[in-house]
């Protein structure tokens, strides 16, 4: 039997990515509904009933009134911002610990990680937990992103006639530290404070690096960058999505250049470990689409379900 699948807000990026990777399953039955009705509220709370699982690919208000429209059997992961941080929903990052993908297999409720959280939240979680960051320890990170993950209308802007020159540039954003990824980059790792955070939106479409520097004088003993490498390392064997890279990345970056739109159209995720035994530059490459927003949630789809969790992704 088909599993039953509704995507509420299937015209944004997102959504329309989970669209077309579904479209191409047998093992899914996509459920559509009229464009005149979706944002009707007896409409879609017909449709996601009506559906084993429903992806919310919507803002947060719309994507909080989906889920009161919802029955306690329906299951849902939701993409957008809204349930990051409740306790009550399993964090849909399976890497993270045996704890993470248990609850997303048995949850009824999945939050979808944020892609510059993921990014963050792939290097740091790990290194709070084997007690090398302090839980007040001043993080710091800087990322780079396509414009994709910037919404409808700035990548309508960048894409159109009226495109402006400063459009062309990288460009820094979020510069008041309230952008929408600092609660669950802060609550998942446990730490005491949020990142400084410092996201850039460039001119290409797709993937992401996200990069935490470390003192070394800073840590709670001193660690080599060889010591971090092993540690990762170990968190994340045998995981089919997320890799750790050769120390260095020698292998994978022999000019020495960590671009960050290598991994576009897929769904993992490589870390990264430079620097010396004074300073440690740690880095997470993904697509901020795949990764990042619905390749994320179908794999935890997938693990809900029970199936083999590269099932459309590979």
């Amino acid at each position: 039997m088909k599993t039953k699948v509704f995507i509420d807000g299937s015209a944004g990026t997102t959504g329309l990515q989970i669209y077309e990777r579904m479209a191409k399953r047998g093992d899914i039955e996509l459920l559509t509904i009229d464009e005149e009705k979706r944002k009707d509220a007896e409409a879609r709370k017909e449709m996601i009933n009506a559906s084993d699982i429903t992806f919310l690919c919507l803002p947060d208000a719309a994507a909080i009134e989906a889920v009161a429209l919802a029955g306690d059997k329906v299951r849902i992961i939701d993409a957008s911002t809204a349930h990051r941080t409740n306790d009550a929903w399993a964090y849909g990052f399976p890497e993270l610990s045996d704890d993470h993908r248990a609850k997303i297999a048995s949850s009824n409720r999945v939050a979808n990680p944020g892609c510059y959280a993921s990014g963050f939240i792939s290097l740091v979680y790990p290194l709070v937990k084997a007690g090398v960051l302090p839980e007040d320890y001043p993080l710091t990170a800087h990322a780079v992103s396509g414009y994709s993950g910037a919404g409808k209308k700035m990548i309508a802007q960048i894409e159109g006639p009226d495109k402006t020159k400063e459009m062309c540039s990288p460009r820094q954003y979020a510069l008041a530290q309230h952008h929408k990824h600092l609660p669950e980059m802060q609550k998942i790792c446990g730490l005491k404070y949020a990142p400084m955070f410092n996201p850039i939106v460039d001119d290409y479409y797709a993937g992401m690096v996200v990069s935490v520097p470390l003192v070394t004088r800073a840590l709670s003993k001193k660690y080599t960058p060889k010591d971090i490498h092993e540690i990762l390392s170990a968190h994340y064997e045998g995981q089919r999505f997320v890799k750790v890279m050769e120390l260095g990345g020698e292998t994978t970056l022999p000019d020495g250049f960590l671009a960050a739109n290598t991994l576009e159209g897929t769904n993992d995720m490589q870390l990264f470990v430079f620097g010396n035994d004074e300073q440690i530059l740690i880095a997470s490459r993904l697509d901020n689409l795949g990764k990042g927003a619905s390749g994320a949630a179908i794999q935890n789809m997938n693990i809900m379900l029970g199936i083999d969790e590269a099932t459309g992704l590979v």
